[in-house]
């Protein structure tokens, strides 16, 4: 009977330990999404988690196991309140480098909550572009849209050309999927 009962209070040992440490490491786990500065952040570019560390992040490329894809921050920083809270929250742009010659421009959030900073999916602003400025959308009935400038190359034109054809996108961040969706410029409905 002892020994019984002696098996038992292991398994019972085991499995209270076992729920121990998965709660710990999913506790950790959410909290490893939440930065104390956006630089630090999390972002999802292409479907891959990417954590900055002082604006930089290598990963080694699953495509090919001889070269690293390379994220940075860029800048042209939005700083406003994007998700209604009242924090000011931080819409910028990062670049990825993959190993070719291209450099991939994203535009990006970082909402400023209780326990910090979280990042958002990065919306592809094109290959090789040049940013310009970034700001809130000048419509009145577009509250809390970031509108990312750049110029880009004609259809048609070679990658090697420069860009030279002004372009804008209207996004708006959804705090509770932290995607972009896109707005359309001069619509006049509400953007909530």
């Amino acid at each position: 009977m002892n020994k019984t009962f002696l098996g038992a209070f292991v398994i019972a040992a085991i499995l209270v330990a076992g729920f121990l440490m998965f709660t710990l490491c999913a506790k950790n786990e959410d909290q490893s999404a939440v930065a104390t500065d956006y630089k630090n952040a999390d972002y999802v570019i292409e479907g891959q988690h990417v954590t900055l560390k002082n604006g930089v992040a290598e990963v080694q490329n699953s495509a090919s196991s001889s070269s690293t894809i390379i994220t940075r921050y860029f800048g042209n920083e939005l700083k406003a309140d994007l998700d209604g809270d009242g924090r000011e929250d931080i819409a910028f742009i990062l670049t990825q480098e993959r190993g070719g010659s291209g450099t991939f421009f994203y535009a990006v959030a970082a909402l400023n909550t209780d326990h910090g900073y979280i990042g958002s999916d990065g919306y592809l602003l094109g290959d090789r572009i040049a940013p310009q400025n970034t700001n809130l959308s000048d419509n009145p009935h577009q509250k809390q849209v970031v509108v990312f400038n750049y110029a880009d190359r004609a259809p048609g034109e070679p990658m090697t050309a420069q860009p030279s054809v002004g372009k804008s996108v209207y996004l708006k961040i959804d705090p509770a999927s932290m995607r972009w969706g896109i707005v359309v410029p001069n619509f006049e409905g509400e953007s909530r």
